[in-house]
């Protein structure tokens, strides 16, 4: 596996894959990784003939107060599991490779980035963004590999790429859960041991709001019923948001919706956690 630091050397490695005649398939973290990390990994090595892994903690999509600095980085740690697994390089620039500039670039996400975790987090996604469409430029995979766990940037992402007619496809790959339903993520280490074990209810909530729909309640009777399960399983939680939405537009539901998402963010602790689960009405 080749360790790439700079943009330079990330392009020579495109462009011998290129001349190779090789597909490439980008997956993009903030390190910290995990089994959801792997199963995009996977996914990449069954559809591309090389993976590229970019580990970079992007300081644009943390506002005034985040975990920036707390974000949990072990570069060493991650470049093993990544080498382990079949990736083929990792790009690990530092902030001043990928940002030279103080201001940099700037990209407005628009609608879709104003709601859910846009709305307490205001120009995440903008940030998001940003680095996302350097990586795009500089590796030009034929695909790039998200999580289904971070639906709203996956969203965003998908109508960036159509909106400005990039040349690659997006493959979103399922949320990846513990054995008791908790969703992984690399901010999981900041819960302590009775907060994990509590932390399952928030997708149950969402798996409750489902049934609830499919039943035939409404949206806001199927939210009460969420809210009230999280509010008795996790005591001292805090609900950040808790949405019925229709997918993958994140507009509010209409009657003739089909595809739903149910979504949540909550925090636990000191530990912000995010859920969602899509499904047919």
């Amino acid at each position: 596996m080749q360790r790439l630091t700079s943009i330079a050397e990330l392009r020579r490695w495109r462009a011998d894959a290129r001349r190779a005649g090789k597909s490439v398939g980008l997956v993009p973290t903030m390190g910290a990784l995990h089994s959801g990390h792997m199963a995009l990994v996977e996914a990449a090595r069954r559809d591309c003939d090389l993976v590229v892994m970019s580990i970079f903690v992007n300081p644009r999509q943390f506002g005034p107060g985040e975990d920036f600095d707390a974000y949990p980085r072990d570069l060493e740690g991650d470049c093993a599991l990544a080498e382990a697994h079949g990736v083929d390089a990792v790009f690990a620039p530092a902030t001043e490779e990928m940002y030279p500039h103080a201001a940099g670039p700037l990209i407005v996400a628009g609608r879709q980035a104003d709601m859910l975790c846009g709305a307490s987090r205001p120009g995440h996604f903008d940030g998001v963004l940003q680095v996302v469409c350097k990586l795009f430029n500089l590796a030009q995979p034929q695909q790039a590999f998200f999580g289904q766990k971070d639906a709203q940037q996956v969203a965003i992402i998908q109508t960036f790429v159509r909106d400005y007619n990039l040349p690659l496809e997006i493959a979103v790959i399922p949320v990846v859960r513990e054995a008791d339903g908790l969703a992984k993520s690399s901010r999981n280490v900041y819960l302590s041991a009775e907060e994990r074990a509590q932390a399952p209810a928030i997708h149950a909530a969402l798996e409750l709001c489902r049934m609830q729909v499919q039943d035939g309640l409404g949206p806001d009777a199927a939210l009460r019923a969420a809210r009230m399960h999280i509010a008795q399983h996790l005591p001292g939680s805090r609900i950040d948001y808790l949405e019925l939405l229709a997918w993958p537009d994140l507009l509010p539901l209409a009657d003739d919706t089909l595809q739903c998402i149910a979504l949540a963010a909550v925090h636990v602790g000191r530990t912000r956690l995010i859920d969602n689960i899509t499904f047919e009405r």
